[in-house]
């Protein structure tokens, strides 16, 4: 009996129907109980079945080594929301999309300050890929507001760690380990998020000079310049806004007015300290699309085609300040141009103990992090 035959026999009713936009693979799973995640990578793991973990599928070239995967591993059905919205708190399934999150929170002014652009991915895809959204710049980043996680191992272990209150973590913070992990140390099942309240009121001033009003406005929930304009979120009691406004000059709009999505085909996100991302702005190609996070140091921007020099350039310089340059999404021959992540960090050695630790067989989201690991 061939390892896949033996798989589809242990694993039954996990099987499940094809994954549209996902890869072709020899088996396709939507575990929908923990306890079936884990006895699916247990299998994986013994027969060294690369397994490729899928929430929407936006967020897969982020990091640019596609898996090559014998499994495609579905979260879509971790799809419970447990909502404490007197304890400002929330445990939500993996599978769950952030729209989906947020308007359900919304019903009592409630917000997990998840990406504002990111509606269809699901929440675990979220924090699989670390992504924060344009309101860092009063809120922090997300891994900040992960209260706890559920997560099975490559090797089929269910960890469980922090829990549901804001302050209950005596030792190492396992939950600030798995966001960012890109599925390398396992599955995420489930996560407990600190929620928000969503501000009385909200206005957005455009017309004005973004590095200008990040000196002059008071804790603003973010500043965007774009290729087009900047934006200048704020958000407060109705009078603390329009006083604001006021003071900024420029154009105010009602509500926030996020940019949207880039979306040229080629995207590339630059993370520097923040007082080098005007720097960053002015290197980029006359003529780019992109968003610049004013006060948080990140940078997204895209193109229709491919410019490896130039891209090279800004890479080498976002290293010599203590940055870097990362692919988040291109045609699959740029990624085998172009390191998508750049030069190994100094904590490969520590990442490559852990994620031994976590996935011994090597299976789970296999060459998706720096370095190949």
């Amino acid at each position: 009996m061939t390892s896949i035959a033996a798989v589809r026999k242990l694993l039954g009713d996990a099987i499940s129907e094809s994954i549209p936009g996902a890869p072709d693979a020899d088996l396709t799973v939507a575990p929908a109980t923990v306890e079936d995640l884990a006895a699916v990578l247990r299998v994986a793991s013994e027969h060294r079945l690369p397994v490729l973990v899928w929430g929407a599928g936006t967020h897969q070239g982020y990091g640019g080594r596609i898996v090559d995967p014998a499994i495609v591993v579905s979260t879509a059905r971790f799809g419970d929301i447990d909502w404490h919205p007197d304890d400002l708190t929330v445990t939500v399934g993996a599978g769950v999309t952030v729209g989906n999150l947020e308007a359900t929170l919304a019903e009592r002014n409630q917000t997990a300050v998840l990406p504002e652009d990111a509606e269809g991915a699901t929440v675990g895809g979220v924090l699989a890929a670390g992504l924060s959204g344009w309101r860092r710049l009063r809120y922090g980043p997300t891994r900040d507001r992960v209260l706890g996680v559920t997560i099975v191992t490559g090797d089929g272990r269910v960890v469980r760690a922090g829990g549901v209150t804001v302050k209950n973590v005596a030792g190492y913070d396992l939950s600030r380990l798995i966001v960012g992990s890109l599925g390398r140390l396992g599955v995420i099942v489930e996560a407990t998020l600190k929620l928000w309240p969503v501000p009385r009121a909200a206005l957005t001033v455009t017309d004005v000079d973004a590095d200008q009003a990040h000196e002059a406005a008071y804790r603003p929930l973010g500043i965007v310049e774009t290729e087009q304009d900047t934006r200048v979120i704020l958000g407060g009691a109705p009078g603390e806004v329009e006083a604001e406004a006021a003071l900024l000059g420029g154009s105010p709009e009602p509500g926030p007015r996020w940019p949207g999505p880039l979306t040229e085909p080629i995207r590339m996100t630059v993370r520097v300290p923040a007082r080098h991302l005007r720097a960053a702005v002015d290197m980029l190609p006359p003529g780019s699309q992109y968003r610049a996070a004013i006060g948080v140091g990140e940078l997204r921007y895209a193109s229709r085609t491919f410019d490896h020099d130039g891209a090279a350039l800004v890479r080498e310089w976002a290293e010599s300040v203590g940055g870097g340059l990362t692919v988040i999404s291109a045609p699959g021959d740029v990624y085998q141009r172009f390191d998508p992540w750049g030069s190994p960090p100094r904590s490969l050695p520590i990442q490559r103990r852990l994620v031994d630790r976590f996935d011994p067989a090597g299976v789970c989201n296999p060459g998706r992090l720096p370095g190949g690991l």
